[in-house]
């Protein structure tokens, strides 16, 4: 229910409501097309997916014009409910996969978003710099670190980095990554989903 969205972004413009609640019939008309998300989670979706997502707001708030690359994009998550949430913020949503960038594509003009740009293209191959990375299960934090070189700018005022959602055990997959900060979901989010989700933030300086 969009209404979990609202209970913890009570502060939501009427057209930032009007977007989160439109996202489930996008969704599932999506769906029943392509398995962007798994039909047996679909129930879940503004839990598990949407709120999952806004989740890094509850971790950094980001200042206009901020540069963000979501990686592994999938059919949008975490970029579009995070660009909803930041309208002046520029996302750019990469996935390896065409077809999980063509329901992206579509989902931005239904929802009339002006602040994402997609690409279908792997993260190695991309030129551009961001200042911060975003990323849900696509692959362990070294690896993306590894991914992530030279794709993020480097600051003195600021701490960019990579912002990673994870689930379970990290300690063998941050071992040796002593600047990871560990952020645990479950501090804002009630749902029982949560307990074991939480945000890695690996800063690059």
């Amino acid at each position: 229910m969009v209404q979990e969205v609202f209970k913890y972004f009570p502060n939501l413009t009427e057209i930032q409501r009007e977007k989160f609640t439109s996202l489930y019939d996008i969704y599932a008309f999506w769906n029943n097309k392509i398995n962007v998300i798994s039909r047996n989670d679909f129930k879940n979706f503004y839990v598990r997916h949407v709120l999952h997502s806004m989740s890094i707001a509850k971790f950094k708030h980001f200042s206009n014009d901020t540069n963000i690359i979501d990686v592994g994009t999938g059919g949008g998550f975490p970029g579009i409910p995070l660009a909803i949430l930041f309208p002046h913020v520029n996302f750019t949503l990469i996935d390896s996969k065409k077809k999980k960038i063509f329901v992206v594509n579509d989902v931005i003009k239904s929802l009339n978003l002006k602040n994402i740009t997609t690409k279908s293209i792997r993260l190695e191959f991309v030129k551009k710099k961001y200042d911060y990375l975003i990323c849900r299960s696509v692959a362990d934090t070294k690896t993306l670190l590894s991914w992530a070189n030279n794709k993020i700018k480097k600051s003195k005022n600021k701490k960019h980095g990579l912002i990673l959602l994870k689930g379970g055990d990290l300690k063998k997959e941050l071992e040796g990554l002593c600047k990871a900060e560990i952020y645990e979901i479950s501090s804002d989010y009630s749902e029982e989903f949560f307990k074991t989700k939480k945000i890695i933030f690996i800063p690059i300086s």
